[in-house]
């Protein structure tokens, strides 16, 4: 088969392609730029609350579907690190697995499949894994992080609880802590600290979370008190501890990537 007769075939699959998405998802389904051959379609999971959603930008070259993949890009400000390589890993992955067919159905399907087994969102109501970091001392003074994914203030309630019953935690001096949750579909932030003694710390530990812009956390960090004033020494402490753990568990990895 020649070029022409090639580009031919491929401008009437993606002319079929195109319209059958359109009827399939109606108002999610947004021309941007015909000539370009530019789309997008905003995926969603109404069955989780808060709602999350994803808005597939998708270009589509010349050669597709007979020997080019679409190229895409995924808009989601919460999807983030680990969470954004696995999603575009398995949009590639299933591409490769079709190469030479029209492919951006089951590209929809396998994100809003991925959107359905989110954890944050099958267990809003559940008690999140709690991880803990490792223990510093100075002069006689221990702090310790602890470290949760969280989607609702009353996820961030539950974790406090859990850790109250550790007595060791329950025992500290303080347990300082700041929790950041984005709602996608206000693009806004629920955000709150707590000093628990340590007056100006959780403000401070507030703010790092802001300055990293992590979200969906819970950070706590306990501290025992020795007996021997540590001044500014303990905001920093409490600072590192926190940093630790987020770098520990990947909520700094901002990494971002595209076909």
């Amino acid at each position: 088969m020649d070029a022409g007769l090639g580009s031919s075939s491929d401008l009437q699959s993606q002319v079929e392609e195109i319209e059958a998405l359109s009827a399939i998802y109606g108002d999610e389904w947004c021309v941007i730029d015909e000539a370009s051959r530019i789309f997008c379609i905003k995926i969603s999971d109404d069955t989780c609350e808060p709602k999350w959603s994803v808005c597939l930008q998708i270009m589509l070259p010349e050669d597709y579907p007979s020997s080019a993949p679409p190229i895409y890009q995924i808009n989601a400000g919460w999807l983030r690190g680990p969470d954004r390589i696995k999603l575009s890993n398995s949009l590639e992955e299933l591409y490769l697995e079709n190469v030479g067919e029209s492919i951006l159905y089951l590209w929809v399907e396998k994100i809003r499949e991925f959107l359905i087994e989110r954890p944050q969102c099958a267990n809003t109501g559940k008690l999140p894994p709690i991880k803990h970091g490792e223990a510093v001392t100075d002069r006689r003074s221990t702090f310790q992080s602890h470290l949760a994914p969280v989607v609702t203030p009353k996820q961030v309630q539950r974790v406090i609880d859990k850790l109250y019953e550790n007595k060791k935690i329950a025992s500290a001096t303080h347990n300082i802590y700041a929790y950041r949750i984005y709602c996608e579909d206000k693009n806004t932030f629920l955000q709150d600290c707590e000093d628990d003694g340590e007056t100006a710390a959780g403000g401070r530990l507030l703010h790092l979370l802001q300055i990293l812009d992590v979200r969906n956390v819970l950070v706590v960090v306990s501290r025992w008190y020795g007996g021997i004033l540590l001044g500014p020494d303990r905001f920093k402490h409490i600072n590192n501890c926190a940093r630790n753990i987020l770098v520990q568990e990947g909520y700094t990895e901002t990494m971002v990537r595209s076909l």
